[in-house]
């Protein structure tokens, strides 16, 4: 054999050393992002993002259509979903439902808000749900008209302890104009709604260019409000394209943040503990329902 190829064929074995080296040299990877509670690892919890996800709950199938929460305890849910007339109980450390407590027929029900032992779940046609004593063997259901109608398609419900009173807005018609929807508040005595909004959101707001529409109206369509217990300040979700408005006490925007949808499919629920920590559920959407606690940053 000539000297050319004994050189060939000692770098030809060289290269194929080298290769076989490569391959079985563990690569380095990214760490997966998992939620503290999950035991699904989530690479989508997006680290980059003004909030964090701290924990993470799988809803059960019961719950797919989630579409409303509301805080009972450190370990406990009030939710809705928008098929059933029947509130669920929710428990955080056993991760189930141990509850079911039957209220009305079938039904788009949307919102909830929980004011000491009564229950108030709106209905998309802004019919209210009044559940007094709804964990006892005394509850009773009432309803009441609100002003509003299918048209206004009415989904978010909270409750202003600073008035006690109850707070929603429309999710698709305002009710003065398209350009404008406003937060009412609905008295708890006379069940009747006030006539002046409590404050009025402008669609052509400069906070929202990002995300304005052709159809102003669908610049912001708000799926649940809740009011943070430490600051006052009003928290409005939009589902249908997910992000959370952060607006003062006195209707200033303080903060629009898009919400990722690998994350946040369909955010319907909103609502604080008494501490300020944050809850967001979503409906099902190529998986579970999600019960997510976030913070913002």
């Amino acid at each position: 054999m000539k000297k050319s190829s004994y050189v060939f064929v000692a770098l030809l074995t060289v290269a194929i050393i080298g290769i076989s080296l490569a391959f079985s040299t563990t690569v380095p990877t990214a760490p997966i992002i998992t939620s503290k509670d999950s035991k699904t690892p989530s690479a989508q919890l997006d680290v980059h993002a003004p909030y964090t996800i701290n924990a993470k709950w799988e809803l059960p199938k019961e719950l797919k259509e989630v579409s409303g929460i509301a805080w009972l305890n450190p370990n406990t849910f009030a939710c809705i979903q928008d098929e059933d007339g029947i509130l669920f109980i929710y428990d955080l450390d056993a991760r189930s439902i141990t509850n079911r407590i039957e209220f009305g027929e079938p039904g788009d029900y949307e919102g909830i808000a929980v004011v000491n032992k009564n229950a108030y779940v709106l209905r998309s046609d802004g019919t209210i749900f009044e559940i007094t004593d709804f964990e006892s063997n005394k509850m009773k259901v009432t309803l009441f008209k609100t002003g509003f109608s299918i048209k206004n398609n009415m989904e978010s419900l909270t409750y202003n302890k600073n008035t006690k009173r109850l707070i929603t807005i429309p999710k698709d018609q305002g009710l003065e104009n398209e350009k404008f929807k406003s937060l009412y508040e609905i008295d708890l005595e006379t069940k009747k709604r006030e006539a002046k909004p409590l404050l009025k959101i402008d669609m052509n707001a400069e906070a929202f260019k990002d995300f304005r529409k052709k159809k102003v109206k669908k610049t912001f369509n708000p799926s649940d409000v809740a009011i943070h217990p430490k600051t006052n300040d009003l928290y409005v979700l939009d589902g249908k394209h997910p992000k959370l408005v952060i607006f003062t006490s006195e209707g200033i925007i303080k903060k629009v943040i898009e919400l990722n949808k690998d994350t946040f499919p369909q955010p319907e629920g909103i609502a604080f503990a008494p501490d300020g920590t944050l809850y967001i559920s979503n409906e099902a959407n190529k998986g579970p329902a999600t019960l997510l606690e976030v913070s913002i940053k």
